[in-house]
């Protein structure tokens, strides 16, 4: 007899994260896939369904989450560090409201496992590495982060309390900087990885610039070991609810990053600093034993390995011209 495939939501799938877990559990014979999509249109990929719904209103997630097995919850109001500081409570409003109305339906309609994902930006900077018991609610955040920070910490809190209510799994997943393909690779909006990315292989005189001193040191996970993660969690955590680090365990900081990624494009660029520019010298990386331990995960993808499987997709995928894209067949 074969057994019945589990219905997984993907909400935010297409998204950077979101897309890369509907893709690969998309090839799986044991799921079925469903995207949530609203702004940006759905995307074409073999086995994966998709639904249209705005998850900040009560009817269309009530509609897409009903006969859902599972739920990843990748969907989030984000923008660019502008709106980080002059319009923060778009993150704090429409998220807050966003993850409510998912829970609740989740428990209604009796879903099987949610899985979270947080951030880290509730962590202080630390020369040590962090684990799940780091944040101190008595320490103040960073100012800017203040918002976001507090938002993610209460939708970390409401998992915990809908799992308390025992019909649903919660899984809430602080995870550090994540990289890989379908990353933001756009200046405007991307984060460090993919501006340099974008900055070093789209370089046209012979140098790249770093604001500041680039000693911030941040810690770096391909995304191919957070869908893994993703993956162990679902199938095997069986308590009602755990919150989980999930990092490479180790922190680079941005001017060595920028090195890197320098010498593995093979572009050998002049790397020059703009000192006018502020610089801030913080570290944070995670301790992700506890994964470790329950999961059995920890991640397989070294930083230069990731590195070069980046720069291979941007290639193929942003830097080729158009009618090269559509002969490779991606997009």
């Amino acid at each position: 007899m074969t057994a019945k495939r589990k219905k997984i939501l993907v909400c935010g799938a297409t998204g950077f994260v979101g897309r890369n877990i509907a893709e690969q559990f998309a090839g799986r014979a044991d799921y079925e896939v469903v995207g949530v999509h609203n702004k940006r249109p759905p995307f074409d990929h073999p086995g994966l369904s998709w639904i249209k719904a705005d998850l900040t209103n009560p009817a269309d997630v009530e509609r897409a989450v009903k006969g859902a097995d599972v739920i990843v919850q990748a969907a989030a109001t984000t923008s660019g560090s502008k709106d980080i500081v002059t319009r923060p409570y778009i993150h704090v409003t429409d998220n807050a409201v966003m993850n409510s109305l998912i829970f609740r339906a989740a428990h209604d309609h009796g879903v099987g496992h949610v899985v979270f994902f947080s951030c880290t930006v509730m962590y202080p900077s630390s020369e040590r590495a962090l684990d799940e018991n780091a944040f101190d609610a008595n320490r103040e955040m960073h100012p800017r982060y203040f918002g976001v920070g507090w938002t993610k910490v209460f939708v970390e809190k409401q998992c915990e309390f809908y799992a308390r209510l025992g019909k649903t799994r919660y899984t809430a997943i602080r995870h550090s900087n994540i990289y890989g393909p379908h990353d933001k690779f756009d200046l405007e909006r991307s984060h460090v990885f993919g501006a340099t990315v974008t900055k070093v292989l789209s370089a046209a005189d012979g140098r790249i610039v770093v604001w500041g001193t680039g000693e911030e040191a941040r810690d770096l996970l391909y995304v191919d070991d957070l869908v893994d993660f993703v993956a162990r969690a679902i199938d095997r955590q069986t308590t009602p609810f755990e919150l989980f680090c999930c990092g490479l365990g180790s922190a680079i900081k941005i001017k060595d990053l920028v090195a890197k990624i320098n010498v593995i494009s093979g572009r050998n660029l002049r790397i020059e600093h703009d000192l006018s520019q502020p610089s801030i010298s913080t570290s944070l990386f995670l301790d992700c034993a506890k994964a470790e331990r329950l999961l059995g995960w920890k991640p397989a993808v070294s930083l230069d390995e990731g590195i070069r499987r980046t720069i291979d997709w941007w290639r193929a995928n942003v830097g080729a011209p158009p009618a090269a894209r559509q002969q490779a067949g991606r997009g």
